[in-house]
């Protein structure tokens, strides 16, 4: 995706338009998507040609956070005190109304680009400008929001998503993920895992567990929450990746993403609960029905860890990866970055993810005690 979103539509419809005219193809059965930032598209695509998919209003609620929160109001569901920011005047009134600890946030984006927690007045006015100012930087490349570098590939992402920014009460809690599969307006699977604290004020993911390690009556509360948000937004067939916290009051909601989740997240509901999600997502494009056989107690247990960098630096070694790749149950353990690459730490930015690690344990907490222990004993080296 490197053209404006009307251009990428008008060129998806043609081609689509076109199958079976060449007496080799036939007309289209499914549309689908697995990328965040088409799946507006997507559902434009599946409306115009008649085929299984979302409604365009109920993925342009989910993907803009200030409609989620209103539809969520409108139902009658907890959500955070939050308002839009358009422009630096309006930050003294938004943000008494808000109050504060609270996160700055872009009002629809992706991959915690943009996200920040203010803690002050005076703060708030630092953080927006400097929101603001990576917010420009961002383009579209290939489906995803990335900073913009020398190359010039992309396009820029204000021509693409809207890059408003949101302020909302900051919620307290673990955060999870519910991954849900939803099929005739039932849920037919869904799915809690937990995800590790962040490196504040960012909020890009650390690591996670699956199966929950969270009692099960929370899980419970957070599924029966994360489906109920589903239905507040008009939606009833697909699968989703809902992300939510469980509060000093209860679950509150973060996101809901109208696709299969990223990273890990099907590789671990596939081998904790042997739940395809992709199968999935393309039974469900069909028009066929989905009911994904679940086990009564997890096949395995799963933990990751996406390993920040702590500082900013240039890396000069690298963890043991080999090593580590020979260990029992290590299904992998690959670097994000390469020696001599600049790095950045929380002190500095979004901090940099350089080692993705992923294993398997008998429990939840054997998986995450191991991931713990291995992040702790060996960092990466970082020359300041």
């Amino acid at each position: 995706m490197s053209q404006s979103s009307e251009a990428v539509y008008k060129a998806a419809e043609a081609l689509i338009g076109d199958l079976g005219r060449d007496g080799l193809t036939g007309p289209v059965d499914a549309i689908t998507t697995f990328v965040e930032l088409s799946v507006p598209l997507t559902a434009r695509l599946c409306e115009a040609f008649g085929v299984p998919g979302f409604r365009p209003e109920s993925v342009d609620a989910a993907r803009d956070k200030h409609k989620t929160r209103a539809a969520l109001k409108a139902a009658g569901l907890p959500t955070p005190r939050n308002g839009l920011i358009r422009c630096e005047d309006e930050l003294d009134a938004v943000g008494s109304e808000v109050g504060f600890p609270s996160v700055l946030k872009p009002v629809s984006g992706a991959a915690s680009l943009g996200v920040k927690k203010v803690t002050c007045m005076s703060e708030l006015r630092d953080c927006y400008r400097e929101v603001v100012a990576e917010l420009s930087s961002l383009v579209v490349s290939s489906g995803a929001l990335v900073k913009a570098d020398p190359s010039g590939v992309g396009v820029e992402a204000a021509k693409v998503v809207d890059l408003t920014v949101l302020l909302e009460q900051y919620l307290d809690g673990c955060e999870v993920d519910v991954d849900i599969v939803m099929s005739e307006g039932k849920w037919r699977y869904a799915a809690v895992s937990d995800n590790g604290p962040t490196l504040e004020p960012y909020f890009n993911e650390t690591w996670g567990v699956c199966p929950s390690l969270l009692a099960l009556h929370k899980q419970r509360e957070l599924k029966d929450f994360a489906i109920r948000c589903l239905v507040a937004l008009g939606f009833e067939t697909g699968v989703f990746h809902v992300e939510c916290r469980y509060t000093s009051t209860g679950p509150q909601l973060i996101e809901v993403n109208a696709r299969m989740g990223g990273g890990p997240v099907h590789e671990h509901n596939l081998r904790t609960w042997g739940v395809d999600l992709v199968e999935e997502t393309l039974f469900l494009a069909l028009g066929i029905p989905a009911r994904p056989p679940v086990p009564p107690a997890p096949y395995e247990a799963i933990a990751y860890y996406l390993v920040p960098a702590k500082s900013s630096g240039t890396l000069e070694k690298l963890p043991d990866l080999e090593g580590l790749r020979r260990a029992p149950g290590v299904i992998w353990a690959r670097p994000l970055a390469k020696v001599g690459d600049h790095i950045v730490g929380p002190a500095d930015g979004l901090p940099t993810w350089v080692v993705d690690v992923f294993v398997s344990r008998a429990t939840a907490k054997e998986a995450l005690d191991f991931v713990l222990k291995w992040e702790a004993e060996n960092p990466p080296r970082i020359r300041p």
